[in-house]
């Protein structure tokens, strides 16, 4: 494994604690992937990841919810 890189990541669509959840659990089940937090209140994804990029933003799309940076 090389290092892991954090990064937030801002959403829409995903306006409560049960969106939310979904959205965490998706993400956190990606490969690579050490920490999720979504926060509905800031609109926002917080990884902790070393991994691709790419399959976490898939995984936030999969529970419904679209990313805009």
């Amino acid at each position: 494994m090389g290092f892991f890189m954090e990064k937030k990541i801002y959403v829409d669509g995903m306006f409560d604690a049960d969106t939310a959840s979904k959205v965490q659990a998706a993400v956190s089940a990606v490969a690579g992937v050490k920490s999720c937090t979504a926060d509905p209140n800031k609109s926002q994804v917080h990884v902790d990841f070393d991994g691709d990029e790419g399959a976490i933003t898939a995984a936030i799309a999969s529970a419904g919810v679209s990313v805009i940076g």
